[in-house]
């Protein structure tokens, strides 16, 4: 991958022998985001609605080595929406010095009553890394909370929701 015209090189070990055969790596087009992720079971996967979270692996671990980099776990946004798979973290965030394997966290957020259970198949694919730049401002601290003085803006004055819903 190049950055205007810097190339970041992140590398990429296959542990599962599968993800050849099932295609990986691959993008979902040429102008994706996100590489998918494959579910590397080795049977099909029920995950029924409210259920605790399952962690499914990859099959595979990055190495992304430059701290400016960092890899991002999303749900696939079909399965997502339509079938209500979501990841039990929220997002799941690969820092660039862990080199472990990649484990995604599913989760059925369909309803305990009258929800309808999820069957993830091995090699299914359920998630997506998208790689980004990681930025850490250098913080200015001060003690106890801002003075109206000291030029600040005034928002959240008012907490939490306090500019309304339109």
């Amino acid at each position: 991958m190049t950055v205007g015209s810097i190339p970041v090189k992140v590398g990429l070990h296959l542990l599962d022998p599968r993800l050849a055969g099932w295609g990986f790596p691959r993008w979902g087009s040429a102008a994706a985001a996100g590489l998918d992720l494959h579910a590397c079971l080795d049977a099909p996967l029920l995950l029924e609605p409210q259920a605790p979270p399952a962690l499914i692996p990859a099959g595979v671990s990055v190495r992304i080595g430059d701290h400016d980099w960092c890899g991002l776990v999303f749900p696939r946004s079909g399965m997502g929406h339509r079938e209500g798979l979501v990841l039990g973290n929220g997002t799941g965030v690969i820092d660039a010095d862990y080199e472990g394997p990649l484990l995604i966290s599913a989760w059925n957020r369909n309803p305990a009553a009258g929800g309808a259970a999820i069957r993830i198949e091995p090699g299914e694919r359920i998630a997506q890394l998208v790689f980004t730049r990681v930025m850490r401002p250098d913080f200015d601290i001060h003690e106890g909370a801002p003075a109206p003085e000291d030029g600040m803006s005034g928002r959240g004055q008012g907490g939490f929701g306090s500019t309304g819903r339109r």
